[in-house]
């Protein structure tokens, strides 16, 4: 398989992966009042993204391994556009909450073995390219808002962003069944072998990739509680209008798209570990921005910060595990994947679940207090990754200088 026209497709993917995560939280105000959703309906939809998210990682994870990774991202691609084509057409909430939980189930095998693919396609520049993979996600946060808005220039009706979103998702998989067409007639015969599924208990016992998976937690509480409640907490807490609202948020997916484009630029002066801490730090200083800030400059800062600190730090830390144990790289990703998605389950329905009971304005503490939980993760996750780092350079130095013995 030609790794370029690969690396295209899960780019392509998780441009549009993008796009169909953030627009729930931009949509909500929308589907609310369309569907008769209540706070606590609302926070559920996210709860059961999250959940089928947790279940699609966890299966995806151990069995991707068994198959043509290019063909099942194909097949998958094409199930995600038939679901937003009968999305776009519920009548009730009801149908709305399978919807979202099938959703779920099927991104996250989706960026599962986006993750495995470009860590082993490109392992000379693992960081590199998983940034540049998240890049694209982020580019697809930020484009989101600006393509509803243009929508809405038409017919301000919830359901068309769905419709031709779809459209372009099966695009995406046409091209990514043809890219592993092409791949099987290139591949030698003899070079297809059994693939046995992985394990999950190996991994999860290493103290490193246990704080992988509560830093993740943290990270998914972060990034997805403000990006699905922003649009409402500054709308109905601050009094901003619709598209003041959603131009206030701009800046967090803007933030997440530089810093995830530039990242990697910044460990020539920098150690992963060293980058992870600055990251996660920038990002705690912009949550407790957005919640004590009341001018909208204030707010756009706060939104900017934040999406700055977490933009690099994901792929980062997920880079960090892979560089440890590469052939578990399914089984990483899924452990973030999982980890993340618990985030966000947590975040947005207890911000749905506080929101019934008190202003948005108080329910909106559940950020911050994620992104306190974030950094205190990521600092104990970043000692880890510093002390097995120390521990290998030895180990290398001296592969490196029985080689050279050898030589001579």
């Amino acid at each position: 398989m030609d790794r370029r026209f690969a690396t295209s497709v899960i780019f392509i993917g998780f441009f549009l992966l993008g796009m169909v995560f953030i627009l729930w939280g931009i949509l909500l105000p929308d589907l609310a009042n369309s569907l008769a959703m209540s706070e606590i309906v609302s926070g559920a939809f996210f709860t059961l993204i999250s959940l089928g998210s947790i279940i699609g990682a966890f299966i995806g994870g151990k069995y991707i391994q068994k198959f043509d990774f290019m063909s099942l991202f194909a097949c998958l691609t094409l199930l995600v556009a038939l679901l937003l084509v009968g999305l776009s057409s519920v009548n009730h909430w009801a149908w709305l909450l399978l919807g979202a939980f099938l959703l779920g189930l099927i991104c996250s095998s989706l960026f599962t073995i986006g993750h495995t693919m470009i860590a082993r396609l490109h392992a000379e520049r693992r960081s590199h390219m998983m940034g540049l993979m998240d890049f694209m996600f982020s580019l697809g946060t930020l484009a989101a808002p600006l393509y509803i808005s243009v929508l809405y220039l038409f017919e301000h009706d919830w359901r068309w962003p769905l419709r031709w979103l779809a459209i372009a998702i099966v695009l995406l998989a046409a091209y990514a069944w043809h890219v592993a067409h092409q791949g099987k007639k290139l591949a030698p015969h003899n070079t297809i072998k059994r693939k046995q599924s992985l394990s999950y208990r190996g991994v999860i016992k290493q103290p490193v990739f246990l704080l992988l998976a509560l830093a993740a937690l943290g990270y998914g509480a972060v990034e997805f509680g403000n990006a699905n409640w922003f649009v409402s907490y500054a709308q109905e807490g601050r009094g901003f209008s619709g598209e003041d609202a959603r131009l206030t948020f701009a800046f967090f997916t803007a933030g997440m798209a530089i810093s995830r484009l530039g990242f990697s630029s910044l460990l020539r002066w920098f150690s992963a570990h060293r980058l992870m801490i600055i990251l996660a730090s920038i990002m705690a200083l912009g949550a407790f921005m957005i919640k004590f800030a009341v001018a909208p400059q204030l707010m756009a800062c706060g939104n900017l910060l934040v999406g700055l600190g977490l933009g690099g730090l994901f792929p980062l830390m997920l880079s960090s595990a892979m560089d440890i144990d590469s052939d578990n790289g399914p089984i990483i990703s899924g452990v973030c994947v999982i980890g993340s998605s618990i985030g966000v389950q947590l975040a947005s329905f207890g911000t749905g679940f506080w929101a019934n009971f008190a202003p948005i304005t108080t329910a909106f503490w559940i950020i911050p207090i994620g992104a306190v939980w974030l950094w205190a993760m990521v600092w104990e996750y970043s000692r880890q990754i510093k002390r097995i780092t120390q521990q290998a350079e030895p180990a290398t130095e001296l592969c490196t200088n029985n080689k050279l013995a050898e030589t001579h």
